[in-house]
């Protein structure tokens, strides 16, 4: 009885939705790492300034989560996580159905902007509300189920691209956001959130993270412990291409196939990281063995000169399945902290891991210039795991941690 009661808990209507949203998020973020050249080109950029400019394109979607981040993780403390699910989403889908409309870069990057600012919203505030909803000894499952139904979502974008203009499957992804405006009337809020906003505690302050020295580097670590995930999507995927050309292969890599791949081993990943959170019944162990299987994924990728297409590929989803830690490294941001700051910290801190991007491509595309383009990814890369490793070290462990409490 008791288990059939926490499977029903696990297929809850804000799971499904959770999950739903997050599937929508992940085709509309990736969508323009899929589509990138195509579009590009029919915007008639030049070839040898496709890579500039879509690392400027990224960087202004980027921009605009992080600020979407905050705005949004702010506003999931003071008013509640569904004010989150409800905006962020219709702000995203609408951008993504302009994002058909663009003649110029200039155009495009500022709706990536714009999007980016709505797609800052949805993996917080639903990985902090089933995080809330669920019994602690079962919340592993459900974020993880969120995060592997979600992150098939680039798998749909991939087909779709595949099979339809780039105008179009932007059109397609704002329509699905859209229908799932639907779905989301049916969500219930947290218990745990409206007792805190009948206490009247003090809630959403985002400068409170600054207060101290063991507030402020508890943050930290919750950002750094990712930075590895968004370093592999945002340089190794995202221009997968490039990677292709440089360790010499002569079947031209396509982007989205890359993006496919990874993410059906990114899905994978964040389903066996979650199960093996359950069983190790410990968060830091198991980010602490996906961090390692990041950064041998990170040397066989830059490293092997096969000719296969084939083989390729396959490590574009070892490399998603290992950086399958994503769904945990986001429940460890939600458990750290109380009911009054949980939203705030569950949704800037993946935003403020995407937004590393911002500081990664700069420094790999200097790099490229003097090392080339595989030495210069794994200068970055190591970067990043030393960085995950450290925060790793000092974190606290959450697993059986009670979330009915406030900062």
């Amino acid at each position: 009885m008791q288990k059939s009661t926490k499977a029903g808990q696990l297929l809850s209507i804000p799971v499904i939705v959770a999950a739903l949203g997050y599937f929508v998020d992940i085709y509309d973020l990736l969508l323009f790492s899929i589509v990138r050249m195509p579009s590009l080109r029919a915007l008639h950029v030049a070839e040898n300034e496709l890579m500039e400019k879509g690392i400027y394109l990224i960087n202004m979607q980027m921009a605009g989560m992080l600020l979407g981040g905050i705005f949004w993780g702010v506003l999931g403390d003071k008013k509640g996580r569904l004010s989150v699910l409800f905006g962020s989403i219709l702000l995203y889908s609408v951008a993504n159905i302009l994002n058909g409309f663009v003649t110029t870069v200039d155009q495009y990057a500022l709706l990536r902007f714009i999007a980016g600012i709505g797609l800052a919203g949805e993996l917080g505030a639903g990985i902090t509300l089933v995080a809330e909803i669920l019994p602690k000894e079962i919340r592993g499952y459900g974020t993880a189920i969120v995060a592997s139904v979600g992150v098939l979502g680039a798998v749909l974008a991939y087909f779709i691209a595949d099979l339809f203009d780039w105008k179009i499957a932007y059109f397609i992804g704002g329509g699905l956001g859209l229908a799932l405006l639907v779905l989301r009337f049916n969500v219930f809020e947290s218990g745990i959130f409206k007792e805190v906003k009948k206490a009247q505690r003090s809630r959403g302050n985002f400068f409170s993270l600054f207060s101290s020295g063991k507030i402020f580097f508890k943050y930290l670590r919750c950002i750094m412990i990712g930075l590895p995930i968004w370093f592999v999507i945002g340089i190794l995927i995202t221009f997968s291409p490039e990677f292709g050309k440089a360790i010499g292969l002569t079947t031209a890599v396509e982007a989205g196939k890359a993006v496919m791949f990874c993410y059906i081993g990114l899905s994978l990943g964040d389903m066996s990281s979650g199960l093996l959170s359950q069983y190790l019944k410990s968060r830091r162990k198991t980010v602490l063995i996906f961090v390692m299987l990041t950064c041998a994924a990170i040397v066989v990728y830059l490293s092997q000169r096969s000719q296969s297409i084939v083989v390729f590929y396959s490590l574009c989803g070892f490399l998603g399945y290992a950086i399958g830690y994503w769904a945990l490294f986001v429940t460890i941001a939600a458990e750290q902290f109380g009911t009054n700051m949980r939203a705030t910290v569950a949704t800037t801190v993946p935003n403020f891991v995407r937004g590393s991007v911002n500081i990664f491509t700069p420094a790999f595309l200097l790099l490229k210039n003097h090392s080339g383009v595989t030495v210069a990814a794994g200068m970055v890369g190591i970067i990043t795991i030393i960085l995950a490793l450290l925060a790793v070290w000092k974190m606290e462990e959450t697993f059986s941690k009670d979330l009915n409490y406030t900062e």
